[in-house]
């Protein structure tokens, strides 16, 4: 019997990207009986929004002790959280759950340390670009993490919350995108991390200038090994993981 894979629900994008992630990767089991369930709980995400504008990172974690009190409540066995800048409260959240989570930012520095990456770009929320989120995982591995400049990384905090989070981004948004890759690229980046859950907005043809590291397509197919087979990986779960980057073309 396969585990019950719950989704603690932030963003609305970065959400249901997720879901339709490990719905396609569930599809591809021939067995139907182990296909798993899943069940998404949210609350609003503006409720996160003003939570994360005051720093009040209890009242994250809160809400996201309550999400996984629901999702315990419908059945679930472990909840995945793809959304980047509430990970920061996950400690604090993990605190008060009743059923394990899997974290996505473990996930991915394991990932990168596996495929002997060294020097890794970000893009993402201001938040995770200047914050810890990122930073303290893979330096612990050694790995070398780079942001955008101070223009930059204003301009794609913006494209974030004023178009990708409302499901459209501009043209020349995408172009200014670029321009922070094409700036990793020179720097001597070997990859890049999309450190937002509307990163497949805000890329473009970006995506193919470095190979690419997807935080929710990690956490996606950990889900569904976690459900089938006890999983690999991430915090309060066994194991390791078998990370993934994918070729720039």
């Amino acid at each position: 019997m396969p585990k019950h894979i719950g989704i603690a629900a932030v963003s609305p994008e970065g959400s249901a990207f997720c879901y339709r992630l490990i719905g396609r990767r569930a599809s591809e089991i021939a067995d139907p009986s182990q296909r798993p369930l899943v069940t998404l709980h949210n609350r609003p995400f503006s409720s996160y929004v003003e939570a994360l504008n005051a720093g009040d990172w209890e009242a994250i974690a809160g809400m996201l002790a309550h999400s996984a009190e629901a999702l315990r409540d419908a059945g679930c066995d472990f909840c995945v959280l793809p959304d980047n800048v509430a990970h920061h409260a996950l400690p604090m959240a993990e605190a008060n759950s009743p059923i394990p989570w899997l974290s996505m930012i473990d996930l991915v520095a394991q990932a990168i340390e596996e495929n002997g990456c060294r020097t890794v770009g970000l893009v993402g929320t201001r938040f995770v670009m200047s914050g810890s989120t990122y930073q303290t995982a893979l330096g612990l591995k050694g790995i070398h993490l780079l942001v955008p400049d101070e223009e930059h990384m204003e301009d794609i905090d913006r494209i974030i919350f004023r178009e990708a989070i409302y499901g459209r981004v501009r043209t020349e948004s995408l172009a200014t995108v670029r321009e922070a890759v094409e700036d990793f690229a020179s720097r001597g980046c070997d990859s890049l991390i999309l450190g937002c859950s509307g990163a497949n907005l805000i890329m473009g043809d970006a995506v193919r200038l470095l190979p690419a590291i997807d935080p929710v397509e990690l956490l996606a197919e950990e889900a569904i090994n976690h459900a089938l087979q006890g999983g690999r990986g991430g915090r309060g779960v066994p194991g390791g993981v078998s990370g993934a980057v994918s070729d720039a073309e």
